[in-house]
């Protein structure tokens, strides 16, 4: 992670308003957080979001990234303001391990520099299975390698390693295509979604368990290691880190000007996506810059940012009046 360069030194923060990432409460999670759920064969990924939705009682929650019925794994449910998110945790790379069956037996080699050979850009399209319904597209394969192969059931396992909105379905009829041997995806795990990996998911029933535990025995130990604050799905992006004043301005829409900004992540260009964030650690909203950020040391005035997706709760901070927020 790059060094944030600090443009204003000793800067505080009040103790009475906002709160640290680390010591919110359950509800407060709830609110404005994300649940990383290992998803079963069989429901949608729709009807998973419904069911957690009806066992944390909130009204609003979201997921990032549809997997279909029959595929399992990693599936980020986003509750309360989180799910403004969406679209930034559905733009992560994605990795899968895949099984494939082939109608006849294939050469092992021929298999691997297929698989090599589709490495990079390529035109992807949905099958007619799929859960999302989208036009022809393409899309990017960082890697794909052939962990297993069994001749004698003509099925081998692969990882993929892919941006976002790749149809391993549609991979796996190109392979056979061009191996020249029919090719079915039968099985499909998602083991990363972006920053989020199989190792960090729950399952269904250990969800259900740590909120029975928190709602009848007062006890958040169990769900509070399953909610991610909302700060972790923003970790990848470059900060801009503001007084009070600012956090409050900004969490009523307003831009971001300069005399707000107590530090900045440098080299990062106008147009970019960049996190506003709080002297607390709080993401106070995802914005887009203005200018680029090795020009804030010249600035004294001015707008920098302007907010495209508000995260936190007005009221939070104080409201200032000042054109210059403290």
């Amino acid at each position: 992670m790059t060094e944030l360069i600090t443009l204003q030194e000793s800067v505080t923060t009040d103790s009475k308003s906002g709160t640290y990432p680390s010591s919110r409460d359950i509800e407060d999670l709830l609110g404005s957080g994300a649940i990383l759920v290992n998803k079963p064969r069989g429901p949608t990924s729709h009807q998973l979001a419904a069911w957690a939705r009806n066992l944390l009682g909130i009204k609003k929650l979201g997921h990032g990234g549809t997997l279909d019925p029959f595929a399992t794994g990693v599936l980020t449910l986003l509750c309360g303001r989180a799910t403004r998110l969406t679209d930034i945790v559905l733009s992560g790379d994605k990795r899968y391990v895949g099984v494939m069956r082939f109608s006849e037996e294939v050469d092992e080699k021929a298999v691997r520099e297929v698989l090599s050979s589709m490495v990079g850009r390529s035109y992807n399209v949905p099958p007619k299975e799929s859960a999302v319904k989208v036009r022809v597209r393409s899309r990017v394969f960082n890697h794909i390698d052939l962990l297993d192969i069994d001749q004698s059931s003509r099925i081998i396992v692969v990882e993929v390693f892919c941006e976002a909105g790749t149809y391993i379905r549609t991979l796996a009829r190109d392979l056979g295509l061009i191996v020249g041997s029919r090719c079915e995806l039968i099985e499909l795990h998602r083991t990363q979604a972006g920053s989020f990996d199989a190792s960090m998911a729950c399952t269904m029933q250990q969800l259900t368990d740590a909120i029975h535990v928190y709602r009848e025995h007062g006890d958040d130990r169990g769900i509070r290691r399953l909610i991610c604050p909302i700060e972790r799905l923003l970790s990848h992006l470059p900060k801009l880190v503001v007084k009070d004043g600012a956090s409050a301005a900004v969490s009523h829409g307003a831009s971001l000007a300069r005399p707000g900004i107590v530090k900045f992540t440098p080299g990062i260009r106008a147009g970019s996506l960049i996190l506003v964030e709080s002297l607390k650690a709080e993401a106070v909203a995802v914005a887009e810059l203005i200018v680029d950020t090795d020009t804030l040391i010249n600035m004294t005035t001015g707008e920098v940012a302007k907010p495209k997706s508000v995260l936190m709760a007005p009221g939070t901070y104080p409201q200032s009046w000042s054109n210059n927020p403290k």
